[in-house]
């Protein structure tokens, strides 16, 4: 996933004081649920690699498998029983933390879209295999002030997302670690213990007690009363 992000995804580069910051067009938790779902649902007699295409506007994953006769693509996007097409695979995931859930890999896609304010990815069956394709509305050929003034909003609005999520993990669980909520929202250590300085300066936070043993207290509610 790192490889995906550093290497072949395009980024909007900004500034946070020294802080650079990057910005994707999709969210990375999304992309790394796409990922993941590939890896659990893939049929590998088919000898077939998952393959990623990666465009200037927009991603597409796609794995040799079919869904389970249960299911349709329609379904996926409703409340759905688990099957995954390799059990032994999904299980060792969820016992490493990779997967939270079972039976919603899809809905967690769809939620981290929609708190993006993005369009959700097109599911679709395509060469004997399944294809999630994510689609920019952002012209990268066009690099006028439209275009950055969207970026800027998508960017804003995926800093208020993580800092929403750190603190709600955070009041769920107080002696989470940064490693945990880095490996449950998709980020790097490095960007929680960033955002987690930024919410500590703000007032919203505070450490008590030592680095390991220690917890954490929530001081203001601001951050989560306005996403309630």
């Amino acid at each position: 996933m790192d490889l995906l992000l550093t290497k072949y995804l395009k980024a909007y580069i900004s500034y946070e004081k020294l802080q650079r910051v990057e910005n994707y067009l999709f969210p990375e938790p999304a992309l790394r649920e796409t990922l993941l779902n590939a890896v659990v649902h893939k049929d590998y007699a088919s000898g077939n690699p998952i393959q990623i295409s990666v465009y200037d506007d927009k991603i597409i994953f796609w794995n040799a498998g079919r869904l389970p006769e249960e299911l349709t693509i329609e379904q996926l996007h409703q409340k759905h029983p688990s099957i995954p097409f390799n059990p032994l695979i999904a299980a060792t995931f969820f016992r490493a933390g990779y997967i939270e859930a079972w039976g919603r890999g899809i809905e967690k896609i769809m939620d981290e879209c929609r708190h993006a304010k993005i369009s959700p990815p097109i599911i679709q069956n395509q060469f004997n295999g399944i294809q999630v394709k994510f689609q920019s509305e952002i012209d990268w050929q066009k690099d006028d002030d439209k275009n950055r003034m969207a970026m800027n909003d998508i960017h804003h609005k995926k800093l208020e997302n993580t800092r929403d999520k750190i603190v709600r993990l955070m009041s769920k669980s107080p002696d989470i670690s940064s490693r945990k909520i880095a490996d449950i929202l998709g980020l790097t250590k490095k960007a929680v213990e960033w955002q987690i300085k930024r919410l500590k300066n703000d007032g919203i936070l505070k450490r008590v007690g030592p680095p390991k043993g220690g917890k954490w207290v929530i001081i203001s509610q601001n951050i989560m009363d306005e996403h309630v």
